[in-house]
């Protein structure tokens, strides 16, 4: 029997009321890289979605990679994010963080005595960073730092991070995490040849390329229990200069290496990460993707990213090409974005200029259907 959009869903250990997502949206509003009162709200007023998956939170001051955003490895982050997850299940919603190195997307100023930020290999990332002048408390976009290369001996304290991040992030309340693989961050830039060019056990081949994911994975499900488990990934996506030189080959094989690991959901962003979803220059068969993980045993929920509107939501979830839908921006500006989607009621346009940094304008006022 075709299911709905809207119809409840068991992802791993946790029912959900309906098969929509909110994404993880970087929103640069946590003041000392702690979350406040006002994300407590933020996050309340979208607990209509089925599962709501927390801007990226990193694992360490090492995993930081821009100004003002929310970590889960001190204290004072911890009890922040008890007041957004207390929220959320005041409304009977779901919440998981996601779990974010950001590797060589990263600056100086925000890594530890001002260090050089870290990646597979000493190449710097064609892309910027978002930084907050200590005089003014203005905010602006400057180009990512020169990383260095990991030493193979570093690789298991990183993996050793993301696990704590995983039990740090059950201890204040998350129902679950999302390991962040994706949009050229350190995960993805450890899968990638475009920026993994090691010629030891952690570089080269297809199976040494997709060594650091498997080992972060295996780690954090058996900190907390693949039940509560998703792996976001974004096989095509030029996000932060990233690329591959065959990407299909790679996704595959990752995912049927974790097949066996039963993890919740697997989150997969289709194109380039808010662009196109087709890359005429880098075709990609998702469709195949998915019959790999399913062929090799991964029961995991499928959720499809980017780009969707209700009716391609609609037809995805009910011919089965998709279990579950994720819808990024939209959540910015509709609050009630789930209601909206189920009336088909208009939607509120997004004001692009306070997506980043800022107080409460163009984070917690966007209006309500009944409003």
């Amino acid at each position: 029997m075709p299911h709905s959009l809207f119809d409840p869903v068991q992802l791993g250990d946790l029912p959900l009321r309906n098969r929509i997502a909110m994404a993880p949206l970087t929103r640069n509003r946590a003041s000392g890289n702690v979350p406040g009162a006002l994300a407590a709200t933020y996050y309340g007023q979208r607990s209509g979605a089925g599962l709501i998956i927390s801007e990226g939170a990193p694992i360490s001051q090492q995993g930081q990679g821009y100004a003002d955003v929310p970590g889960l490895y001190q204290p004072a982050q911890l009890a922040g994010w008890q007041g957004v997850t207390d929220a959320v299940h005041a409304q009977g919603g779901t919440i998981f963080a996601q779990l974010w190195h950001v590797g060589r997307v990263s600056h100086t100023s925000l890594q530890p005595a001002g260090a050089a930020p870290v990646a597979p290999s000493a190449l710097t990332a064609q892309t910027k960073t978002y930084l907050v002048d200590a005089a003014t408390g203005a905010g602006s976009f400057a180009p990512t730092s020169a990383p260095r290369a990991l030493l193979a001996q570093e690789l298991p304290g990183i993996v050793a991070d993301f696990a704590q991040a995983a039990r740090h992030a059950r201890q204040c309340g998350f129902d679950g995490v999302e390991i962040h693989g994706a949009n050229g961050y350190l995960l993805d830039q450890f899968l990638k040849d475009g920026s993994n060019q090691r010629d030891d056990a952690w570089g080269g081949s297809i199976d040494h390329r997709v060594r650091l994911v498997c080992e972060v994975v295996q780690a954090v499900t058996a900190a907390i229990g693949a039940g509560r488990v998703g792996l976001r990934i974004s096989p095509v996506s030029p996000a932060n200069g990233i690329h591959d030189s065959a990407p299909q080959p790679l996704f595959e094989h990752l995912l049927r290496r974790l097949a066996p690991l039963e993890l919740a959901y697997i989150h997969v962003i289709e194109g380039a990460t808010g662009g196109p979803r087709i890359l005429p220059e880098q075709p990609f068969d998702y469709a195949a993707l998915k019959a790999a993980y399913r062929s090799a045993g991964g029961q995991g929920l499928w959720m499809v990213n980017n780009g969707y509107t209700r009716d391609m939501a609609l037809e995805a979830v009910a011919s089965g090409y998709a279990d579950m839908v994720a819808w990024g921006k939209d959540f910015i500006a509709n609050p009630d974005l789930v209601e909206r989607l189920r009336r088909n009621a208009p939607l509120n346009p997004g004001r692009r200029e306070s997506y980043y940094g800022g107080g409460a304008e163009g984070y917690t006022d966007y209006p309500r259907l009944e409003d």
